[in-house]
């Protein structure tokens, strides 16, 4: 049927939801708890602010994150995970350890070009 929109595989789902280089980075650190923006950006300031910002809205428009904000001066926005957002924490610690896994194993056998 021309009307019916294609089956995308799951594991593609969640890599457009959280996918990016920041986005696994940022809700890893929010599994600790409520964080503040500056909070994050001093955690990796490798990341310019328009990026974080970016990838902070699109997760909170995905439902993962909810961001609260106060009125005040200077103005205060704070990052906690939803309850949603909160089924992804087993997903980003196994990430966390194949990661690991994968920095000990790189660090025993370097790979060589050409082998």
């Amino acid at each position: 049927m021309a009307n019916t929109p294609e089956k995308k595989c799951p594991v593609e789902t969640t890599f457009d939801v959280i996918g990016g280089k920041w986005k696994g980075v940022i809700l890893y650190h929010l599994m600790s708890g409520t964080k503040r923006f500056g909070e994050l950006r001093k955690t990796y300031p490798q990341v310019t602010h328009h990026i974080l910002t970016l990838q902070l809205r699109e997760l909170e428009r995905e439902g993962i994150i909810a961001r609260k904000t106060y009125n005040q001066v200077p103005p205060k926005v704070e990052y906690s995970l939803t309850e949603f957002g909160k089924t992804l924490n087993p997903i980003i610690l196994l990430m966390k350890e194949w990661g690991e896994l994968y920095n000990e194993r790189a660090n025993q056998h370097p790979y060589s070009s050409g082998d």
